[in-house]
């Protein structure tokens, strides 16, 4: 998922010559590519206004990241597993252009007309979104079998 986020932004501002903030290029009536710098977290939260914000942003974002990871390290159940994978991904990517960058570049952009019901996103968002979603879903949905309760006779 990295890997895919990064190459997307490749793509996207190499190739397909998305350079510059706010630049839009229209691919569908509900679906555009826009250039937009997130210099927060989601939802446009704790806005780094600064060089020692952004660094802390990093430092966070990567204590979060490395927590997913000790966690998938220790995780059995494979849905979990591909849910923990996804999170970790997307919060890499994010770190990586957040040092790199400055800010997070987020070029997806879904509308129905001007109504915007999501802020313009880009790959490693996703991932994380729907990673969390699964976690979620899996907490509330999936019941793993219980042990059983009666003891094995001894064949001794």
């Amino acid at each position: 998922m990295f890997v895919l986020d990064q190459f997307t932004k490749w793509l996207v501002a190499g190739p397909l010559g998305l350079t510059e903030l706010g630049q839009n290029i229209h691919l569908l009536p509900f679906f555009d590519l826009t250039r937009v710098h997130n210099r927060g977290i989601s939802l446009g939260l704790l806005t780094a206004g600064s060089e020692n914000a952004r660094w802390l942003l990093v430092a966070m974002t990567a204590v979060i990241a490395g927590v997913v990871a000790w966690w998938l390290t220790r995780e059995e159940q494979r849905g979990d597993q591909l849910a923990l994978g996804l999170v970790l991904g997307g919060a890499l990517g994010n770190i990586v252009d957040r040092a790199r960058l400055g800010y997070v570049f987020d070029f997806l952009d879904l509308h129905i007309g001007e109504f915007r019901p999501f802020l313009v996103f880009n790959v490693a968002d996703a991932c994380i979104s729907i990673g969390v979603v699964i976690l979620i879903l899996r907490a509330f949905l999936v019941r793993e079998p219980k042990p059983s309760m009666t003891k094995e006779p001894d064949n001794a």
